[in-house]
């Protein structure tokens, strides 16, 4: 398993009238957190361009638990439990300071061919970038036990 932890506060433009923070925007949030994980692996959206490498989004769920408001720091853990083939999981969990669950999400995203727009297996990079972290976080949990 691969997890990290984003944190952020809601800015006032994200908040509905009633004082919560927009449910579209949780997506936002946990498009922000991935992508911020896939940066700390040296998978970011501009490397995987340049490789020819897109990841469309192709189903998003999400439950919402408790609302967040304006300028509550929240957290959001992404963790990847498997190494993708063709498709790649996601899941969220979107907390408050009081460590409240606020929402719980998941995301599937699959690899495309950058100029045929056909989706395609894993490439090997990719998969050798993942599996060295999973073999870090396994060797990390080994130590802690």
């Amino acid at each position: 398993m691969i997890q990290d932890t984003m944190q952020l506060r809601p800015r006032y433009g994200e908040v509905d009238q009633m004082g919560y923070v927009y449910h579209a925007n949780y997506v936002s949030y946990c498009h922000q957190a991935r992508t911020e994980l896939l940066r700390k692996l040296n998978l970011n959206d501009k490397y995987l361009e340049d490789m020819d490498i897109m990841m469309p989004v192709i189903s998003f769920n999400i439950d919402y638990k408790k609302p967040a408001h304006y300028d509550e720091l929240i957290s959001i853990t992404t963790i990847i439990k498997g190494l993708p083939t063709t498709r790649f999981y996601f899941e969220f969990l979107i907390s408050n300071e009081e460590g409240q669950i606020l929402s719980i999400a998941n995301s599937t995203l699959v690899f495309v061919d950058k100029k045929s727009r056909y989706p395609k297996l894993v490439p090997e990079f990719i998969t050798s970038k993942l599996q060295a972290s999973f073999k870090h976080e396994n060797e990390h949990s080994l130590l802690t036990s």
